[in-house]
Formats: C-alpha cells, sequence, structure tokens
C-alpha cells in the first residue's frame, strides 16, 4: 500500500503531504533557500506575516519556479496572520491589510491557504475570521483555516454563523499527537498540518534564543542509542527524521520540514519508501505525552 504525496482540501484544492517550512530563517536567506527547495522538489512552501520572510520567499519562489519551469499552479503557498498588533488584536480592516502587505511581500496575488496564527480573544477571532471567509470568497486566498486552534475555538466561529476552518495547522509529532482534536478535525473534515514533527530529535530547534520547551530529560532521551525513534528508524532503514515525517504523513498529516542543508532537504522529501506496520503504529500511540512543545509551557490551543 503506498502513501499518496497530496490530500485534498474541503474546497478540492490539493495540499502537499511535505511542505518545506521557512520558520527561523531570516529574510536575507530565505530567498535561496526556497529556491534550494523548489529545485530538490518541494511543491509546498510555508510561511508567515510574523516569521518577518515573506519577501524572501517571494523572491525564491520567482527564481526557483523560473528555474525549474513551474507556473504558479505547480506551488502551493501557505502563509499567516499574525492577529496582534503591537497595541491589542487586528480588526477586520487591518486583518485585510496585513494580507494585502502578505501578497505584496510574496509577489502574488492569491495565496493557497491563509491561516490565522493562533488565538487570541474571542470576538477579536470572529472578526478576523469572517474578514478570512471574504478573502476566500473573494479569490485571495483558495482556502482558509487556523493555526493552534482547538474544538471549542472552532466551534464558537461555527456558532457564529462562519464557515468551517479548511485546515488547522497544529503540532502533531509522537510526543504530542492530540487524539481529540485530531479525531474533532476529521468529524468536521478540516485537514490537521502538522509543524514540529521532528520535535522528538534531540537537536530539534537549537537556533540561539529560541526555547523549544524541551525538558533537559526529554534532551538526554532522544540522545540516547536506545531511543525509540532510532530503533524504529533502523528498522525501516531511513533516518530518524525520515521516520517522524514519515509518521506524519502516514496519517495523512501534510508536514512541514525546515533544514537549509541540501542533503537533509532530499532526505526529509523522501518519506514515501516506507510504511511502518500496525504493531508499531500502536507502539507509537503509548508514547503521547499530550501537550505540544513548540510554545514552551504555554499551550496556545486551550488559551482563552
Amino acid at each position: 500500500m503506498t502513501t499518496p504525496h497530496e490530500r485534498e482540501l474541503t474546497t478540492g484544492v490539493q495540499i502537499p503531504l511535505v511542505g518545506f517550512g521557512t520558520f527561523l530563517i531570516p529574510d536575507d536567506q530565505a530567498a535561496l533557500a526556497v529556491e534550494n527547495a523548489l529545485a530538490t522538489g518541494y511543491r509546498h512552501v510555508d510561511t508567515a506575516e510574523v516569521y518577518e520572510n515573506e519577501r524572501g520567499v517571494g523572491e525564491g519562489l520567482r527564481r526557483g519556479m523560473q528555474q525549474a519551469g513551474l507556473k504558479r499552479d505547480d506551488v502551493f503557498i501557505t502563509t499567516k496572520l499574525w492577529p496582534l498588533t503591537q497595541e491589542r488584536n487586528k480588526t477586520s480592516h487591518e486583518t485585510v491589510r496585513s494580507l494585502d502587505e502578505s501578497l505584496e511581500g510574496l509577489g502574488l496575488e492569491q495565496v493557497d491557504l491563509y491561516l490565522i496564527h493562533a488565538t487570541f480573544g474571542r470576538e477579536q477571532r470572529l472578526e478576523q475570521w469572517a474578514a478570512l471567509a471574504e478573502a476566500y470568497k473573494s479569490g485571495r486566498a483558495r482556502a482558509i483555516g487556523v493555526s493552534n486552534f482547538n474544538s471549542s475555538h472552532i466551534d464558537e466561529l461555527v456558532e457564529a454563523g462562519l464557515p468551517v476552518p479548511h485546515a488547522n495547522q497544529i503540532e502533531l509529532h509522537p510526543w504530542s499527537q492530540k487524539p481529540g482534536l485530531v479525531s474533532y478535525l476529521a468529524e468536521k473534515a478540516i485537514t490537521p498540518i502538522a509543524y514540529s514533527s521532528l520535535a522528538p530529535l534531540s537537536t530539534w530547534r537549537t537556533a540561539p534564543g529560541h526555547s523549544s520547551g524541551k525538558t533537559q530529560e526529554m534532551r538526554t532521551e532522544g540522545e540516547q542509542s536506545d531511543s525509540p525513534f532510532k530503533k524504529l528508524a533502523q528498522k525501516y532503514g531511513v533516518s530518524e527524521a525520515q521516520f517522524l515525517l514519515g509518521w506524519g504523513v502516514q496519517n495523512g498529516y501534510p508536514v512541514l520540514p525546515k533544514s537549509t542543508n541540501p542533503d537533509r532537504m532530499r532526505q526529509n522529501l523522501d518519506i514515501f519508501s516506507f510504511r511502518i506496520d500496525d504493531a508499531d503504529v500502536d507502539y507509537i500511540r503509548g508514547l503521547d505525552r499530550g501537550p505540544g512543545l513548540a510554545w514552551g509551557e504555554v499551550d496556545p490551543t486551550t488559551s482563552a
């Protein structure tokens, strides 16, 4: 049985199951990184307003698509609204302006997926989501969604008479499997998109000044030669990173690995040659640790 390379959103748009993440890539390095990613074979690029690298990503898209002979429809592009200004939550008008600025930075007339990045304040969430719904109707976004939302946040949108999101980008990996939320998303036909897929690696997010939320015990565990993910990767003849990404796509989650190393780029894309057997799937289910790590001690999916 083979794993498909794409997943269809409820809009009919196909989202590649392996995307290129750009979090923590500076704007002046993003163009080369995205250009290399497209040359390697990536067809989904994920960025965000708060990453402050949309102009670099846009330049990389232009150069990379030209060199690879790609059309705009060949590449799926995601960006995200940062819902706050320096003083408060963004209004509907400011949300529209943020999308305008993102499109200008990316050099695009339309993104494939536009997300609200996180949850800050109920009334503002509703106002911002209504603005995204209008962006979808106008064709400036082919699909819209949320990120770091839990089921109650999404219920609020639906109860207000607003559309159901097409996707929810959340932290998902064997240490944070969120079975209740994933089940809820399936019931609502909302595609879960996984970020921080490689969190169980001991080397995950070691960039200076960035807290990964991992305890020293977790780091030490990841370094051990008998780490469960290292042993499982050896069983399937793949790297530990490939195994963790493969677990995500086998569950149907688009994943967003980030690397500026060309060899790792290729490895992270090459995850469709193996399939985790049922016994190992059951074993991994027992490794769930509950809340995620990416936001440190604060889990935005449970914030008010």
